[in-house]
Order: structure tokens, then sequence, then C-alpha cells
């Protein structure tokens, strides 16, 4: 009976855990992005302030002109632990964009320069404008993509990347970095509709969205030698725009991170303290029960 349950609890398992990995591949759609060595990734993580900076320019440069990010405000692009622009720079940064504001004394709606509270405008005045622009679906709202879009990297790390000190969750900017150098042939047997564009990364591997950028496509600030500080390739736009990404998703994780092994700490030190104290309290109330034995025993 026992050697049963042994074995049937080892099938559960295998079962299980042996599972994860395609069920894991078969929701994504293609192959686990690879895992980026990401500056922000692990409890004393931090943003890279030189790649958010490119980052913003490529999404800028590039994303922006299909998709918005209506939750992030100029102003952001300054605080701390973020891109780190000064205040100038923002302002004069706002104000190359047209805001739709209003209404005025007269009751009509009209275009002002951007101000620093103000969020990023849409590319689109509606929805349905750009899901007209772009084949009949509007391109997601960026604010928090980093976030939304995950996958599951399947085997035992479901069990993981929870757990503190140990734990991953960049899976969004590894999502947005793969996705961004996915394009390909498709192979032979596959087909890809009019329209459509393979991406091996992509769920069903066909993205309505062409290969968004080119190697050389942005210029990088030049270092002394005049040569661009990081290579101005796919892989390295993606790893920067992903990095911005996951801070315009999360732009307080670093003091959230701060914040959390603080707490971790002083619950740490708390437990030993509340150990010594009961030890200490216990051995008391034991030496007074001990006390008693001899005069308990001599009642009876």
């Amino acid at each position: 009976m026992m050697m049963t349950r042994v074995l049937s609890t080892a099938a559960l398992a295998a079962l299980l855990f042996g599972a994860a990995p395609a069920s894991a591949q078969e929701g994504h759609g293609g192959p686990i992005p690879a895992r980026v060595n990401w500056s922000f990734a692990g409890t004393f993580g931090r943003f890279d302030t030189a790649q958010l900076q490119r980052g913003f320019q490529v999404y800028k440069e590039v994303c922006s002109a299909c998709h918005s990010m209506k939750l992030v405000a100029f102003r952001n692009l300054a605080q701390e632990g973020g891109p780190d622009f000064t205040a100038s720079q923002v302002k004069a940064l706002a104000a190359t964009y047209q805001v739709k504001d209003g209404p005025n004394d007269a009751g009509d709606m009209f275009d002002r320069p951007g101000r620093p509270a103000d969020t990023f405008p849409p590319p689109f005045p509606n929805d349905q404008a750009a899901a007209a622009a772009n084949g009949g679906k509007a391109p997601p709202d960026f604010s928090v993509i980093a976030k939304a879009r995950t996958f599951s990297r399947g085997s035992l790390y479901f069990l993981t990347d929870w757990l503190p000190l140990i734990g991953y969750s960049e899976q969004g900017p590894d999502y947005i970095h793969a996705l961004l150098n996915g394009y390909e042939e498709a192979p032979k047997d596959f087909t890809v509709p009019d329209g459509g564009h393979y991406n091996k990364y992509y769920p069903g591997h066909i993205i309505a969205m062409p290969p968004p950028i080119t190697d050389g496509q942005v210029t990088y600030p030049k270092n002394d030698q005049g040569q661009p500080v990081v290579p101005e390739t796919v892989d390295q736009y993606g790893k920067d725009v992903a990095a911005f990404l996951m801070w315009a998703a999360e732009p307080h994780m670093m003091d959230r991170k701060a914040l959390g092994f603080r707490v971790i700490l002083f619950l740490i030190i708390l437990s030993g303290l509340l150990y010594y104290v009961k030890k200490k309290i216990w051995a008391d109330v034991g030496g007074e029960v001990h006390g008693l034995q001899p005069e308990l025993h001599k009642a009876y």
C-alpha cells in the first residue's frame, strides 16, 4: 500500500511538472524567450539611467508613431530613479507636442503646446482611428505593457519566481526584447496571410505589425572617439526600449524593493528578539516548576 502511494505521488508529480514546459510553450505560442541580464532584476537591481534615456529615444523616434503611453506624464521623466532628465529638458520636450485642451470661453476645444504635467498625447484621436490606420486593430497602449505581457518559464520556475531574493519578475521585458528580435522568414510549411508577418515569439506566429526597427535606425550618443556608446542594433534597441517600458510600468520599483528589503530585515531581527524573549521567559518558568517538584512529591 505504501509503495502504491509513493508511485502514485511520483506519477502525479511527473505529470504536473513534466507537463509544465509544454503547456507554457503552447500558451505562449513559440519558444520561451531567453532571460536577459537586466540591471533592474533581483532584490538589489536598479534601473540604468543611460539605458532608460536610450529606451525613451527609441520609443519617441519609433514606437510613438503607433503606440500611446497615456498613463505617463512628461514630468515623470525627471523623477528620481527614472531617465533623470532635467526639469528644463522635460519642459522643452513637452513643448514639442500639441495637446488637445479646452473648452475655451467660446466652448471650443483647442490645441496648445504641452506642459510637464501633461501625459503623452496619443498618436491617434481615438481607438477607431487607430484601428483604421493599422489594419483594423488599434495598437496597444504602452503605459504598462511590460507588466501586461508575460509568459510562463515552465518547469519549476513557477514555484520560485515569486520568492523574495531569488524570484524573477522580468518576463515582460524579456518578451518585448524577444518579440522585436523574433522576425524571420516563415518555415516552408507555414502560410503567412496577406498583411501578416512571421514572428517566432508571437502567439500563433502571425503578427500584423511589420518589423518596427532595423539596425542603425536610431542614432545613439557618441563617445569621445565618435563611436556609439552601445551598438546601434535591433538587439540593443530591444533591450533599451524594454527597460524603458519596464520603468514606465513600474516607476517606483526601486523604492518598493528598498522598502521590501528593510521590512524583511526588520522581521528577521524581530523574530530573533522574540525567540530570545521566549527562551528567557520559559527558562525562568521552567526553573520554578522544577523547584516545586520536591514539595509536590512530599505532599503525596
